[in-house]
């Protein structure tokens, strides 16, 4: 049995009080990976950004807003931990500067200056032991595998699991799980559920012990 820590929903970087970047992340991944996972009698931690998804009762819940924060909590967490499934997508921007009053309108345009926020599963990657395992998403919309092939090595994954944008908050996903070589060693379709049961299984085969 291995202790899982999964990363999943979005993440909320406020502009003011009311007002945040975010995207469309549901959670149906992280929680449809938690229920693979726990029906293999692993040990699963999720932290969450803000969804509607129910978790399964079963796992350690660490709720977060926003992406600093699902940093930290992965920091945290991780030492304890056999490997990391990082289905979340975190916000990659936050303002400059937070108003700490509701931005009102003037009629004119404004302009917003974003920085980018930490890379959380890079910074893992950074420091993980050598028997841990590290797998990743990559949603992209254009040179896909490229592009995910890229972010599995600056990253350290072992696999990076690639979708596009039809798959948020979507009730079926397609992925193909790329490996450090550039091969694509699965290609899956269907519900979140069918796919999720798919990525661990080459898990399974492939990283845990």
């Amino acid at each position: 049995m291995a202790r899982i820590l999964i990363t999943s929903g979005p993440t909320r970087q406020y502009l003011d009080p009311v007002r945040y970047l975010t995207n469309g992340s549901s959670g149906r991944m992280g929680k449809a990976l938690a229920e693979a996972c726990l029906a293999h009698g692993h040990e699963v931690v999720i932290i969450s950004g803000p969804v509607v998804v129910e978790y399964p009762d079963a796992v350690e819940l660490i709720p977060v807003i926003s992406t600093e924060e699902l940093l930290e909590a992965a920091e945290r967490l991780f030492p304890n931990c056999d490997g990391v499934i990082a289905a979340a997508a975190p916000c990659d921007y936050r303002p400059h500067r937070v108003e700490s009053q509701k931005i009102a309108k003037t009629g004119e345009p404004i302009t917003l200056h974003l920085v980018e926020t930490p890379d959380v599963i890079a910074t893992l990657g950074q420091n993980r032991r050598d028997d841990q395992w590290m797998v990743g998403f990559a949603l992209e919309t254009e040179d896909q595998r490229f592009r995910a092939l890229t972010k599995l090595e600056r990253k350290s994954c072992d696999f990076m699991v690639l979708n596009g944008p039809e798959a948020m908050d979507a009730a079926e996903s397609s992925v193909e799980i790329i490996a450090p070589n550039g091969d694509v060693v699965e290609a899956l379709q269907g519900s979140k559920g069918e796919v999720a049961r798919g990525i661990l299984g080459v898990i399974q085969e492939r990283l845990v012990v």
